[in-house]
C-alpha cells in the first residue's frame, strides 16, 4: 500500500498542480513533506513496538496511513495537502518498519536471503500498477482519487493482519530517547526543507540560508548525543558494522541517484512528450515489472557471486541505467523506452535487495529494532534528497536557460546527475571483504 501511494503521487502530480493552481516543478512538496515526516517518526517505531507490542502498532499504523489517505483525497489546498501528507507520513513511519521488524525476529540468518526477497516480492505490486492505475484514475476520474484506492487496501491489510499476524509480547525498551528523537527530527526537517527551497523563489534567501545552518546545526547536535547517551534513539554503533555500514553510508548515494528518477521520469514524459498521465503511468510502470522479474533470480546470483561483486559490478549497470534516459526524446519509439526502463528495473531491484539484506546479516538480534528504524530513517531519507536532486536539478537548468518551464535539456541533465550520484557508491562497495555476508548469500570465495 505504501509503495502503491508512493507510486501514483508522481504520476499525478502535473494533475495535482493544475487543480491546486502551483508549479508542477514546486509542487514536489507533496512528495517531500510525506519523506520528511517517514523521516521524522521512523526512529521511535522500534522503541514504539516494543513498548506496545509490534502487531498492535501495525495495526494502528494501518488505519493511521489509510485515514489520511482519505484526507489527502480531500484536501482543497497546499497546506491542507501537506499537513494530510504529514499525517501519512506518520502511519507510514510506524507500518512499514514495524512489519520488517515482525518478520526479521522469526528468521534465522541462513533464511534471511529468501525471507527478504518474499518480504520485497509483493511491495512490488505498488510500484507495477500504481503508474498505470494511478494514470487512469487521474484521467477518467481526478487525481484524488488516486489515495482513496489506498482505503480498500488499508482495510483488507487490517483484517488480514488481525486474522494471521500472532500477538508478540510487548519488551522493555527502556526510557525513550526524547532529546535524541527531537534532535534527529529537527535536524532531518530542517535539512529537507531547507534544500526543497533553494532557488525555488518559495521563500527569501536567508530563511533558506537559516534553515540549512539550523539543520547542520542539529545534526552535529544529534551526532554527539547520539554518540554519548545509554539507549540512543538512533544507534550509530550499529554503522562500525562492515555490513551495515556500507549500505546505510555509501548505500544513501545510490538511493539519492535512484529516487530521483520517479519524480523526474513522468514529469519528462509529460510535460516535454506530452503524453497524458495514463500514457506516462504505462510506460514507467516497466520499471517496477523489471524490478519484480529479478526477485527470483536474487538469491542464486547472490549464491554465485557474492554480496561484494555483485554490489560493485551492479552499481556500474544501475547507474548506467538511470543515465541512459538522458537520451530519451520524443522520436523513441514507446516500445524502446518501455525496455530501457525494465532493464534499469532490473538492476536497481538487485541492488536494493541486496544492501536491504546484507545490512541485517550481522546486526544482533537485540538490536533488531534499533537497526530496523535506522534503514527505515536513512532509506526514507535518500529518497526525499532524490526528489530534492531532482528539482534542484531542474531548478538549476531552468535558472542557466533563463526559462519558466524545464524543457527537454533541463530533464537530460536531471537524468545524468543522478546516475552519477549513484555511481558514488562503488568505492564503499569495493571496501568491502569478499566475504562479506557469506553465510546469508551462501556464497564460499576460494571454495
Amino acid at each position: 500500500m505504501q509503495n502503491l501511494d508512493s507510486s501514483v503521487v508522481a504520476t499525478a502530480l502535473p494533475s495535482m498542480a493544475r487543480d491546486l493552481g502551483r508549479d508542477p516543478v514546486h509542487l514536489s512538496v507533496a512528495i517531500t513533506s510525506y519523506l520528511v515526516a517517514l523521516c521524522v517518526f521512523i526512529p521511535v517505531s522500534g522503541w514504539v513496538a516494543d513498548r506496545f507490542g509490534p502487531r498492535r502498532v501495525f495495526m494502528w499504523a494501518i488505519l493511521v496511513f489509510t485515514g489520511a489517505s482519505a484526507l489527502v483525497g480531500l484536501s482543497q489546498g497546499l497546506g491542507t495537502l501537506v499537513a494530510a501528507r504529514v499525517l501519512q507520513g506518520l502511519g507510514g513511519a510506524m507500518m512499514v518498519p514495524v512489519g520488517r521488524l515482525l518478520l526479521l525476529r522469526r528468521v534465522s540468518k541462513e533464511e534471511l536471503l529468501t525471507a527478504m526477497t518474499w518480504l520485497t516480492m509483493p511491495a512490488l505490486l505498488g510500484p507495477v500498477f500504481g503508474p498505470p492505475i494511478g494514470g487512469l484514475l487521474t484521467d477518467a476520474v481526478s487525481w484524488r482519487a488516486v489515495f482513496w484506492i489506498n482505503i480498500p487496501v488499508g482495510a483488507l491489510g487490517l483484517v488480514l493482519v488481525w486474522r494471521f499476524i500472532p500477538e508478540m509480547d510487548p519488551q522493555d525498551p527502556g526510557p525513550l530517547d526524547k532529546r535524541g528523537l527531537t534532535l534527529w527530527g529537527v535536524a532531518l526537517a530542517l535539512l529537507v526543507s531547507g534544500l526543497e527551497t533553494i532557488g525555488r523563489d518559495l521563500l527569501p534567501i536567508w530563511v533558506t540560508v537559516v534553515t540549512l545552518g539550523l539543520g547542520a546545526a542539529a545534526s552535529v547536535a544529534a551526532v554527539l548525543h547520539s554518540k554519548q547517551a545509554v539507549r540512543p534513539a538512533v544507534d550509530l554503533s550499529l554503522l562500525s558494522i562492515p555490513t551495515f555500514g556500507m549500505p546505510m553510508l555509501s548505500g544513501t548515494l545510490f538511493r539519492i541517484g535512484a529516487g530521483a528518477l520517479p519524480f523526474l521520469l513522468p514529469l519528462t514524459l509529460q510535460l516535454v512528450f506530452g503524453l497524458s498521465a495514463s500514457g506516462s503511468g504505462l510506460l514507467t510502470f516497466a520499471t517496477a515489472l523489471g524490478a519484480l522479474v529479478m526477485k527470483p533470480l536474487i538469491r542464486p546470483v547472490l549464491r554465485r557471486f557474492g554480496f561484494r561483486r555483485v554490489l560493485v559490478v551492479n552499481s556500474v549497470l544501475a547507474a548506467a541505467g538511470v543515465a541512459v534516459c538522458a537520451l530519451f526524446n520524443a522520436d523513441w519509439p514507446p516500445v524502446a523506452i518501455f525496455l530501457v526502463l525494465a532493464a534499469g528495473g532490473l538492476s536497481r531491484s538487485l541492488q536494493f535487495t541486496s544492501m536491504a539484506t546484507m545490512a541485517f546479516a550481522d546486526v544482533p538480534q537485540n538490536k533488531l529494532a534499533a537497526a530496523t528504524a535506522m534503514t527505515g530513517t536513512i532509506q526514507q531519507f535518500s529518497v526525499a534528497l532524490g526528489v530534492v536532486l531532482g528539482s534542484l536539478t531542474l531548478s538549476a537548468g531552468m535558472a542557466w536557460h533563463g526559462t519558466s518551464a524545464p524543457g527537454l535539456a533541463e530533464f537530460q541533465a536531471g537524468f545524468l546527475v543522478a546516475g552519477l550520484v549513484m555511481l558514488a557508491m562503488l568505492p564503499g562497495a569495493l571496501r568491502l571483504k569478499a566475504d562479506a555476508a557469506a553465510r546469508v548469500s551462501g556464497n564460499r570465495p576460494g571454495v
